[in-house]
């Protein structure tokens, strides 16, 4: 019988699992939120290491709702996913089981995994600043500088909203408090150049272009834009800017995660748990980390050439526990300045 079948998500082609093949042996199912060829050299690995079968469905959004509507027949075994928030969620959503592994939490820092054992990171990218090689002479740059006047009108960015500006800003909530965040989010409106706007490779774009001098951007998108053969002009982009890692001098660079979760109804639980242990080694985090060119959380995996090309990176010891508690008063604060709206004049 075959175990996996094609269906369409929305404009997302899909793996879906039937309840037969979640209770085969041999295998173990992943619902994901991270592109299937991205993950496909660690399911490979992982294979040729135990013998168990991967089956993988990506979702490019739903995951909890869909686990949910799942209930307890769900074949969900491991939850992957790309973001904090979505690993709260899931958490939060009753979708996840607690998990305590001793060789898991050996190779994750206690940053970097939910303290009741429902999530753990896997690799980090850090909440960065592209620079104009030719229009930037700084070297090093602290977040609380991106409000100073001096840099009016040299700003660009993405979405206040989007998940990876609101995990930095409750980072700033976390440290500073709210009425301290709200001052600075008003002072960075006042020196974006326009608008935010695209997404994170749209601000290197910009930036090459000559409209902007700093882009608020993940260290990852870097990676991306050097070795995309099929859009070569992004090349050019990322050709044009340097990375500045904020606060390095101090508490460190905000950073967020890729992590995982043993689902709440795993029906192959002993494999799911192979899995996360497999995923949490230094070989598994090295892989996974070349493939999206992020930083391995564990203490021996080592980063690629590409990633180690952006510069050393010091993470914000903050746990993410903390951000994520403070992400609902960043979004309100975004809404309350008019960080959206641009710059007034």
């Amino acid at each position: 019988m075959t175990s996996i079948r094609s269906i369409a998500l929305g404009a997302v082609s899909v793996l879906a699992l039937s309840a037969t093949s979640a209770l085969a042996d041999g295998e173990v199912n992943i619902y994901s939120y991270r592109q299937p060829e991205l993950i496909q050299p660690l399911m490979d690995a992982f294979t040729k290491e135990t013998g168990i079968k991967t089956n993988v469905l990506f979702l490019d959004k739903g995951l909890v709702e869909r686990i949910t509507a799942e209930g307890a027949n769900s074949p969900a075994d491991v939850i992957l996913t790309v973001d904090i928030a979505r690993l709260t969620e899931a958490k939060d959503g009753g979708v996840t089981q607690p998990l305590n592994d001793e060789d898991i939490n050996k190779q994750i820092p206690a940053q970097y995994r939910d303290t009741d054992g429902n999530w753990f990171g896997l690799t980090t990218r850090g909440r960065v600043l592209y620079a104009s090689k030719d229009r930037v002479s700084e070297d090093a740059i602290t977040y609380e500088e991106l409000a100073d006047p001096k840099w009016k009108g040299r700003i660009c960015m993405r979405d206040g909203q989007h998940s990876y500006n609101i995990g930095l800003f409750a980072s700033m909530v976390a440290h500073h408090g709210a009425e301290y965040t709200e001052k600075w989010l008003a002072g960075l409106k006042q020196n974006l150049v326009k608008k935010p706007d695209g997404n994170d490779r749209a601000q290197a774009k910009a930036i090459y272009a000559g409209e902007c001098d700093l882009g608020l951007a993940n260290t990852y998108y870097l990676g991306l834009m050097q070795t995309n053969e099929k859009e070569p002009e992004e090349k050019e982009w990322a050709k044009s800017v340097k990375v500045l890692f904020p606060n390095a001098a101090d508490r460190g660079t905000h950073v967020n995660i890729s992590g995982m979760a043993l689902a709440k109804n795993s029906p192959n639980k002993d494999n799911a748990v192979k899995l996360m242990e497999f995923l949490a080694s230094d070989e598994a985090q090295t892989i996974y980390a070349e493939q999206v060119f992020e930083y391995p959380v564990g203490p021996n995996a080592k980063a690629s050439e590409i990633v180690a090309g952006f510069g050393a990176i010091k993470p914000d010891t903050l746990p993410l526990t903390d951000i994520a508690a403070n992400r609902k008063v960043a979004s309100e604060l975004v809404d309350k300045v008019g960080l959206n709206e641009g710059p007034t004049q």
